[in-house]
Parts: C-alpha cells; sequence; structure tokens
C-alpha cells in the first residue's frame, strides 16, 4: 500500500525528532527566494513556505532577506495550499511579536519614539511598533495640547499640525484580542511636573516667558512649567482680544491663583493695583458721565468710563436688543448715568442720560 503524503512527511519527521506545526503557529524560517508569486521560505524539517506577492509588498526590506543568512518568523496559516507550499504570512507573525513587545514595555514603563499617522477630534493615530495606537487629546504634553477652546474643528486643526512628527509616549493599555493600544505623551512628564509643582503655592509670584497667546488668554512658561492666564485675568480692563496687549517672547510676570493637579492658573491681573478699590472718589451713584459703547450682548452693552472701569447698560432699560442697537453704536461715546456702583462685585450699573 502507497504511503500517503502526511504518513510520509510524518516518518520523516519522527526520524528528525521534528516537531510537526499547526495552523496558527509562529515559526522561524530562512528566505531562500523571490518570485512573482512571492517570498519562498524554508521551514527546516519542514516544507517550503511561501508569503503572497500582496503581503510582501507591505514589507520592501524583505526583499533583501534571500541574501541573508538570519532566520525570519513567519505565521503558519495554512499547512498545504494548492500548490503543495505551507501558506504563511509575515504580517501576522510581526503583529503577535508587536503585541508582545508592547505589553512588556508597558510593565516596564518605557518610553518609545512613535509616528503621528493622521488625527481626528479625538485625538491622534501613532505607528507604534507597526501597530496602530490613539493617542487622546487628553493625553498630549502640554507643549502639544491644542491651544483652542470649545471649537471641535479648531482642534482638530491644530492636532492635524503633528501628522508626520515623531512623538515620545509610554503605552497606557495593551489588549491584542480587541486591537486597542492606547498611549500618552503626557504621562511621561507627569511626575517631573509633580514634584516642581509642589515648590508653588497659591499667591506665589512667578516670572517667565509668554509662550503662546490664544483667544481665551495667554500661557506663561516658568521652571519648566506652563500656566494659563485667563482672559479675565490679563488686565481689570475688558480684553477682547490678548494679542492686542501680548506676543509670544515677551517676558511677564504673574500671580498663582489655584493648583489643580498638573494645571496651574495665573493672574496677572492680581499684581496689579485695584482700581475698583477707589472708584466710589471718581464717580458717584446718580452722576452722569460720558462712556464709549465698546460691545453688545443679550443681556446689555459694555460701556467703558476710563482705561479700566467699565459700565453695564442693561437690556431692560431699552425694552428689547434690538431697541438697544437702534439706540447706540460701537466705539460712540454717549452720556450715561450710573445707578449704582459695587466696588467688590467689579460692577457698575448704567443708564442713557
Amino acid at each position: 500500500m502507497t504511503k500517503s503524503s502526511d504518513t510520509l512527511l510524518k516518518d520523516i519527521l519522527s526520524k528528525t525528532d521534528a516537531k510537526i506545526p499547526k495552523a496558527g503557529e509562529a515559526v522561524e524560517g530562512k528566505a531562500i527566494e523571490i518570485t512573482k508569486e512571492g517570498l519562498f521560505v524554508d521551514l527546516e524539517n519542514f516544507k517550503t513556505g511561501l508569503v503572497p506577492m500582496k503581503e510582501l509588498r507591505e514589507y520592501p526590506e524583505y526583499s533583501k532577506l534571500t541574501k541573508s543568512k538570519d532566520n525570519i518568523l513567519v505565521k503558519i496559516i495554512q499547512i498545504e495550499n494548492e500548490e503543495g507550499y505551507v501558506e504563511i504570512s509575515l504580517r501576522q507573525a510581526n503583529s503577535e511579536q508587536s503585541w508582545s513587545v508592547l505589553k512588556e514595555k508597558m510593565d516596564n514603563g518605557e518610553i518609545i519614539s512613535s509616528k503621528v499617522l493622521k488625527a481626528n477630534k479625538g485625538g491622534l493615530i501613532m505607528d507604534v511598533e507597526k501597530i496602530s495606537a490613539f493617542m487622546p487629546v487628553s493625553q498630549l504634553s502640554r507643549e502639544n495640547y491644542p491651544r483652542v477652546e470649545g471649537d471641535s474643528q479648531k482642534i482638530l486643526q491644530a492636532l492635524q499640525k503633528l501628522v508626520g512628527k515623531e512623538i515620545k509616549v509610554k503605552v497606557l493599555d495593551v489588549d491584542e484580542n480587541e486591537e486597542k493600544l492606547i498611549v500618552s505623551e503626557k504621562v511621561i512628564y507627569e511626575k517631573e511636573i509633580q514634584e516642581t509643582i509642589k515648590n508653588y503655592k497659591i499667591g506665589d509670584t512667578v516670572e517667565g516667558v509668554i509662550t503662546g497667546v490664544v483667544d481665551f488668554g495667554i500661557f506663561i512658561k516658568f521652571n519648566d512649567l506652563e500656566g494659563l492666564v485667563h482672559i479675565s485675568e490679563l488686565a481689570y480692563q475688558l480684553v477682547k482680544n490678548p494679542s492686542d496687549l501680548f506676543k509670544v517672547g515677551d517676558k511677564a510676570k504673574a500671580k498663582v491663583i489655584e493648583i489643580d493637579k498638573n494645571k496651574i492658573s495665573l493672574s496677572i491681573k492680581a499684581l496689579q493695583k485695584n482700581p475698583w478699590e477707589d472708584v466710589e472718589n471718581k464717580y458717584k451713584v446718580g452722576q452722569t458721565v460720558k462712556g464709549t459703547v465698546t460691545n453688545f450682548n443679550p443681556f446689555g452693552v459694555f460701556v467703558q468710563l476710563d482705561k479700566n472701569i467699565h459700565g453695564l447698560a442693561h437690556i431692560s432699560e431699552f425694552g428689547t436688543e434690538e431697541k438697544m442697537k437702534e439706540s447706540l453704536e460701537i466705539d460712540k461715546k454717549y452720556d450715561f448715568k450710573i445707578l449704582s456702583i459695587k466696588p467688590k462685585e467689579y460692577r457698575m450699573a448704567l443708564k442713557l442720560a
């Protein structure tokens, strides 16, 4: 009776004390040659394996392997295809190896250099050990965090500027079954930031360099930390656009007004003389004053009386928003009567005289 090919294979393997590999296993072999069919690999003490050309195109570096004596790792997909070769995959073997490496790097807290492939409104898609990883916006460092507020489209535009860049990250979560890989840039610097922040307390004055000017405030870098001065803390005067007063590279002093974990809030206004402290020496209830209309909002109109003091003429003084805008024009001066002054609340109520 003629033995089957499987029986013959078992006989050969038994004589060489080799183990019969199974589909799904990762094995090593030597590259033999590349043809239009793909890469042929000698799976020692077994058969010849074939990596299909459509997959090989993903790995142009493997075209040099036929001249190398090094073994390569492949995964067995099918023990015997129609041509009698073992169907093998470089991609799947590398993927499994990468997941294993990433799990080890996460456990060791290792820092990895990774490339940003693309951005979406939630964060960045990155290439980490040839595995697609996701970094949420919240995990970006201060340097790369989008300095925009609220507008998702502006956030996306800021993130897109990072595409193509190499960023150092740590692995936060690895799940091969779910093909989920979450990384963080921020976590690399967290301990260092926490240690530095311990040197500061609320009320401290800091001096640094302005690193960012945005529509909601400015960022000041000092002693490897960075704090935000919100637009409301820039000056006692009404600030419409921070870039009118500040520019990147300028030196600035500010007061620490809040420390929330790794976040520091600053105030430039807190270091300035409060003009509301003696406002009642300059203005009196019932007095008629000239003021410049600066801007409208749904609850009234802001009026600038001098460099630092603004008052509000409430919408109720006009009846409707439409009537208010018919009565006044932006940047024009009008006579207003002072109805009330509340220095502690930085408020002055006005009505058109």
